[in-house]
């Protein structure tokens, strides 16, 4: 029996390294604290590995099922007998994989950073709040119960908020942080409620106990609660709540652009490892309980990523901030990999779409960890976030440009690049459980080429920009990491999921399905030749076709108007119609209650001062007053 209990430094490190580099790290030389941080991020790096590469290869499997092995576990709050909330660290294959995804996404931010903040003003804190942030989303994907991952889940928030905002001189980062941390507090909100029905019915947080087959959250809870579906149905709807915010899905996604206020490195880490693939891993988590016990949940989950998916992609082909093409292209695979999980059943092939969202999830954090860095690489050569202000930047940026291309291509989904694996299985899956989402997503992926190359073009080719200054490569500490994440792009479509990552840890036969994989490249390339079309070249086709769709182009371009929206409901309905009139209970009720006990005790303060003004004349008078009256009370009462 292996003993994993060295796991438990792969959450104390990220800690630590955060109260030293928070407390200690201004001492220090700006270069050390860095250093120190990715030195951290590296030996938890390697101690993921080593628990993967043990828990794959070496752990005994019971029936052909990798086991859920809990290496650590302390109750840390005692409710009942049965409910407490407890502090572990389950190993199972979904929050192995995440080890791998989050330490290795982590590790080349880490490094990528030291040369892309190098110099700015507070790069200790900065490489504080990145081990914080790691630290948050290891605790979440390791939890060994639901009420911890909670808890890292807006511990996540807070690193969210503080990385956002790290730039707290402009207005813009402030806003942009403020407006995350809400936003998903309303989501968080819904979640809250989903655990505590869940609990309530099942007595219990444990997720061992309740993706249980035989466990009380698939057994014992049913019956018609509210216009016709189950308490469990709801409970887990609200739990997908939760998952909507953290993963910026429609209508919780419009923090997701703003967010792109932080440095890039933390985009690269919130796209790709941390905060928006935690909604997947939250639905992942729970499957069991999804599938079998609340399928109309997993309905929604399903509806919810296909709309998300194209919702994003129309908007992402219409942006000229390179960041916020990235964002919302993230929010389009994100779409993806929930509508995988909501199209999966569970056990065996029926489990594909829980494969297809998990393989899809780690194919994504290396291409779009390699987006984001890329991007941070030309914003660093030439200044500026907007496609308007590049072209023809192959000749200056040598690396940054292959490893950007291989990037679009596996996002593309073109073969045999890793994308091209991952989302061949989320279509199959799609095509055998509902045809409507199918061929939404047939429609995705030639817009996801089409949008991703329109941003290739315009930043390497197009018009040759006269620049400043002339645009150089970035160091080696930013382009060594695009490299190591370029190869993992092109690789990591031949690691076998269907062989480690399953919906019943047990191994089943997959293959390409030559009937899905032929039409989707197809569409690929079509996508991608027409962004040849129109941005290889400077041309005037771009302006001739947004004229032709003026109104539809205008609408895409302002992420047809859904901020401006809840701008009106908040301003004009909420802040009108509910917070006034509660503001003004509490300044004329409350406050005036508060305010009339306080007048009626000075009033009668003053009054009675008088008993203690400290002169014995007073005194003596009060007493022998004080006597003559009750002497006076008892004879009247004896009579």
């Amino acid at each position: 029996m292996i003993n994993f209990g060295y796991t438990i430094w792969i959450l104390v490190l990220p800690f630590l390294m955060f109260l030293l580099l928070g407390l200690a790290g201004h001492k220090l030389k700006a270069k050390l604290s860095g250093l120190l941080g990715t030195a951290g991020l590296g030996i938890i790096t390697f101690l993921s590995y080593f628990a993967a590469y043990q828990y794959f290869f070496r752990s005994e499997k019971i029936a052909d099922t990798h086991q859920q092995i809990t290496a650590f576990n302390t109750v840390w709050l005692r409710l009942t007998e049965n409910l407490h909330i407890d502090m572990g660290i389950l190993l199972d294959p979904i929050s192995v994989m995440m080890l791998i995804v989050v330490t290795t996404v982590s590790f080349m931010v880490h490094i990528y950073s030291l040369g892309y903040m190098k110099g700015e003003k507070g790069f200790e804190r900065f490489f504080a709040f990145l081990s914080l942030f790691s630290f948050s989303m290891l605790g979440l994907v390791v939890a060994t119960n639901i009420f911890q991952m909670y808890i890292f889940w807006e511990l996540v928030g807070v690193s969210s908020y503080l990385l956002i905002g790290f730039y707290y001189t402009k207005p813009s980062a402030v806003r942009a942080s403020k407006k995350a941390f809400i936003v998903t507090r309303f989501a968080d909100m819904g979640f809250l409620i989903g655990i505590l029905i869940l609990s309530f019915n099942t007595k219990t947080f444990d997720f061992i106990t309740l993706t249980s087959l035989n466990g009380p959250a698939i057994t014992q809870t049913g019956g018609a609660a509210f216009m016709g579906l189950s308490v469990l149905t709801w409970s887990m709807i609200f739990v997908f709540m939760g998952g909507v915010g953290k993963s910026a899905m429609f209508p919780f996604h419009i923090w997701l652009p703003d967010a792109m206020e932080g440095p890039t490195p933390v985009s690269a880490l919130i796209h790709a490892a941390t905060m928006v693939v935690a909604g997947v891993y939250l639905v992942a988590r729970l499957f069991p309980v999804y599938a079998i016990g609340a399928p109309d949940a997993l309905n929604v989950v399903a509806y919810v990523g296909a709309f998300s998916s194209l919702f994003a992609a129309v908007i992402a082909c219409t942006q000229t901030d390179i960041k916020r093409v990235l964002a919302f292209s993230t929010m389009s695979q994100i779409g993806y990999m929930m509508l995988a999980l909501g199209v999966s059943g569970y056990g065996g092939h029926d489990g594909l779409g829980y494969m297809a969202s998990m393989f899809h999830l780690f194919t994504h954090a290396m291409f779009k960890a390699l987006l984001f860095l890329g991007a941070g690489a030309i914003i660093h050569a030439v200044h500026s976030n907007y496609m308007t202000d590049m072209g023809g930047l192959r000749k200056y940026l040598p690396v940054t440009h292959l490893t950007f291309l291989i990037a679009c291509l596996t996002i593309a989904g073109i073969p045999p690049l890793s994308g091209f694996f991952s989302k061949d299985e989320i279509l199959t899956a799609a095509l055998h459980h509902n045809k409507l989402l199918f061929a939404v997503e047939y429609i995705v992926a030639g817009l996801t080429a089409f949008y991703m190359f329109r941003l290739y073009f315009n930043i390497f080719w197009g018009r040759d920009t006269h620049y400043h200054h002339t645009p150089h490569e970035a160091p080696a500490t930013m382009t060594i990491p695009l490299i190591i994440l370029a190869t993992g792009s092109v690789f990591a479509g031949f690691i076998p999921f269907n062989e480690l990552v399953t919906s019943d840890g047990k191994a089943f036969e997959s293959h390409i399905e030559m009937s899905v994989a032929i039409p989707s490249v197809l569409i690929g390339l079509v996508g991608i030749g027409i962004a040849f079309l129109m941005y290889r070249k400077e041309t005037a086709i771009p302006d001739k076709v947004a004229a032709t769709f003026k109104h539809s182009y205008k609408w895409a371009y302002n992420k047809f108007y859904i901020d401006e929206v809840y701008i009106f409901v908040t301003k004009n309905i909420i802040f009108r119609y509910i917070s006034t009139p509660i503001a003004w209970f509490d300044r004329h009720i409350v406050d005036g209650t508060m305010n009339s006990i306080a007048f009626v005790t000075q009033v009668i303060s003053f009054r009675i001062r008088e008993f203690q003004s400290g002169q014995l004349q007073k005194y003596g008078f009060i007493f022998i007053t004080g006597a003559i009256s009750l002497v006076v009370l008892l004879v009247y009462l004896w009579k």
